[in-house]
């Protein structure tokens, strides 16, 4: 059996992050060998996994991320089972590092984002797997979205639960995009503007506008107006540009946005929040 150096177990555990107990066996049942010791422990990870795979790992790490000439960002989400391993500084620093990739390589899907590299470690895949041997809760990197515009702006609300993501058609200036990308983490629109909002979540509002209309006793042929007047209620509350402006109310955000740049529209944003 080859010798196992210490400075071999320090190594392999600072690249797996595995335990220096686990370490070691990993690579003593290796012979030595740190490649075959990292699959060993992957192995480890994926039993682990397969053990917990049907709990809920609702907690976790919202990050969004920009680019330094603000030209593109992404939001990700590692999941995991209690808020003690959310908080544990190994694990957010383990978070950091996937968006870190995911915002320097900007794949088309999660799925992609899932198959990129992990240094030498296999594919983020790979590596979450090995992670969760480390750990010993269920993880999921659940979420990915990015925004490539003339402009991005990011927002990670304290404690890493909810993050959004905001672009815009102009270079604009990050401080007052970042009032916008709050603006989206704390009012959750359910789209850009009405022209965007999807009929299936029109044709609903209409169905329940005129329900309520016929419950407060209005005639039927009265119920499609009111109902539309009520959709129009919708989408003001309900659309990022027609919303009164958090910091300003005596605003939209639409004219926030045009009071800074009369130029700048938002092309798209993206937002995600633990538990809503």
């Amino acid at each position: 059996m080859a010798e196992i150096k210490a400075a071999d177990v320090a190594k392999l555990r600072k690249t797996t992050g595995s335990g220096m107990l686990d370490c070691k066996q990993a690579l003593e049942e290796a012979n030595g060998d740190f490649d075959t010791a990292i699959d060993i422990l992957r192995k480890k990870g994926q039993k682990v996994a397969n053990k917990r795979a049907d709990r809920d790992a609702t907690e976790g790490v919202v990050l969004a991320l920009t680019t330094a000439n603000n030209k593109a960002g992404v939001v990700t989400v590692l999941n995991c089972e209690t808020d003690f391993v959310a908080k544990n500084e190994d694990f957010v620093n383990f978070a950091q590092s996937i968006a870190n990739i995911a915002l320097e390589k900007l794949p088309a899907t999660l799925a992609d984002l899932l198959a990129l590299p992990y240094g030498n470690e296999g594919t983020i895949n790979d590596k979450i797997i090995t992670h969760i041997g480390v750990i010993g809760e269920k993880l999921d990197l659940s979420y990915y979205e990015k925004i490539e515009a003339a402009s991005v702006v990011g927002y990670i609300h304290q404690g890493n639960r909810l993050a959004s993501l905001v672009g815009f058609t102009t270079t604009f200036p990050v401080t007052a995009g970042k009032d916008v990308a709050m603006q989206i983490a704390a009012m959750n629109p359910v789209a850009v503007d009405k022209d965007r909002v999807a009929q299936s979540v029109i044709d609903k509002e209409i169905e329940i506008g005129k329900e309520l209309a016929i419950q407060e006793g209005k005639p039927a042929d009265m119920a499609e107006k009111i109902a539309i007047g009520r959709l129009n209620k919708f989408f003001k509350e309900s659309t990022l540009i027609e919303q009164q402006f958090v910091k300003d109310n005596k605003l939209s955000v639409g004219q926030y946005i045009t009071s800074i740049d009369k130029d700048a529209k938002v092309t798209d944003f993206k937002r995600y929040g633990l538990g809503n």
